[in-house]
């Protein structure tokens, strides 16, 4: 079963993607700040991080260079979902090593759903 980190501090937002992806198959760790994160990276080894860019305290980018920091979850698969739709925050976020950078308004949460199996079976 595939684990996977979601960090989105829209609460309803947030348990509703938890609630769709453990719908198919998904263990799911839901936070909403990016030191909620760090708490749970530390126990848990999630197979992919699906980050929102725009978080209180600190923003999704800073999140990312923080975790470049750290060698045994530096490689684990992320992927920016946000609707942040900002052309130099996109390709800071690339640059940071996200696998892609989607824009919620463009995905259903079933079509979220198979893009996450796609970046899992590669």
């Amino acid at each position: 079963m595939p684990k996977i980190l979601i960090i989105e501090d829209e609460k309803i937002l947030g348990e509703m993607y938890k609630e769709k992806f453990e719908t198919e198959g998904f263990q799911v760790f839901l936070v909403f700040s990016s030191e909620e994160a760090m708490e749970t990276l530390r126990k848990v080894k999630p197979d992919l991080i699906l980050l929102d860019i725009l978080l209180p305290r600190e923003n999704g980018i800073q999140f990312l260079k923080r975790i470049k920091e750290i060698p045994d979850i530096s490689q684990i698969l992320i992927v920016a979902f946000s609707n942040y739709d900002v052309p130099a925050t996109k390709k800071e976020a690339l640059e940071l090593g996200v696998r892609d950078y989607l824009i919620k308004t463009d995905y259903t949460p079933a079509q979220l759903i198979e893009k996450i199996r796609e970046y899992l079976s590669q």
